[in-house]
């Protein structure tokens, strides 16, 4: 299991239109993409305009799929016009535990 950790940062009077293109991006994810299995969007609560987006994978071929998915494409597109330019970090790493409703799974070892 993989995941990707994504800081970024929303440009003013953009809100509206980034989370209408963000939740619908998320959502196709999950729906359309087997190997997606979570994808979080948190707003941070002293910076309405700064979010981390936290979504996880089954492998890198499902990431990749992701990334080809027709969703990804007009995501992107989004994005051009919604983020403040270079303000998006994208973090890939393997997931070493994962916990859930007091449940620990242990995904790598």
């Amino acid at each position: 299991m993989i995941a990707l950790k994504v800081t970024l940062r929303v440009r003013e009077g953009a809100l509206e239109p980034f989370l209408a293109a963000i939740t619908t991006n998320a959502a196709r994810s999950i729906a359309d993409e087997p190997g997606c299995r979570q994808f979080d969007i948190v707003q941070a609560h002293d910076d309405p305009h700064d979010f981390v987006l936290y979504e996880r994978y089954d492998d890198l071929d499902a990431f990749a799929a992701h990334k080809a998915a027709p969703h990804f494409a007009v995501w992107r597109e989004a994005a051009a016009a919604y983020l403040v330019p270079g303000s998006q970090l994208n973090t890939l790493g393997d997931v070493i535990a994962h916990h859930t409703d007091g449940q620990t799974a242990d995904e790598n070892r």
